[in-house]
């Protein structure tokens, strides 16, 4: 089921290489300055790993929050992005413990258009970059206090505008991110969460 919005890109990646011009010059390329924003969700792998020599398992639940980016077209084909979303809240399981934590995921990427530069109506790109995740406010139903140490990690992105005018487009795209994070409870290590989750979004672009 979670495969299901990077097949739905990748599938419009694959029909967008056949779409070569438009009756209009909305041509994307080098200068353009752009911000996407919409609505996200995070969708943590299925195993999230175990805690205290593997005796707790971990399930951390999806969230969805308000998001953007900010990007820039240096070439036709080449540009870099920034997304930021607004704190997203997740609750989890660890054994018979409950608990929370906010995370922001702040992620840069470099990406590449294939058709950039080109009139086509459905822009694909793809990206590869790196992700910094911020914990905060961590709750857990144990006496002790839970502690999520901040993650770095690689990013791989799959995306799709389809312009509406010169300016307007519809955009979704899909990210994979390596989000992993040591636990400490009331000041003792027990392990490492896996997160590693997929990042769907769907909303609107415009470009300056």
């Amino acid at each position: 089921m979670r495969k299901s919005p990077l097949s739905t890109l990748i599938a419009a990646g694959v029909a967008a290489a056949a779409v070569t011009a438009s009756t209009q010059a909305f041509a994307y390329g080098a200068g353009d300055f752009f911000t996407r924003v919409g609505v996200a969700k995070v969708e943590p792998k299925s195993d999230n790993g175990s805690l205290v020599n593997g005796t707790l398992d971990v399930n951390v639940e999806d969230d969805s929050a308000f998001a953007f980016t900010l990007g820039y077209r240096f070439t036709d084909k080449l540009g870099v992005e920034l997304l930021a979303a607004e704190p997203f809240d997740h609750d989890f399981q660890v054994g018979p413990l409950s608990g929370s934590t906010d995370h922001l995921p702040p992620t840069l990427t470099l990406q590449y258009y294939p058709l950039g530069g080109t009139d086509a109506y459905v822009q694909p790109y793809v990206g590869v970059g790196v992700n910094y995740t911020k914990f905060s406010d961590e709750e857990i139903s144990a006496p002790q206090e839970l502690e999520l140490d901040d993650s770095w990690g690689a990013v791989g992105q799959l995306g799709v505008d389809v312009l509406i005018d010169e300016h307007w487009a519809l955009n979704g795209a899909v990210w994979y991110m390596d989000i992993d994070s040591d636990a400490s409870l009331g000041g003792t290590d027990i392990g490492k969460v896996e997160i590693d989750p997929v990042v769907v979004m769907g909303g609107i672009s415009y470009r300056f």
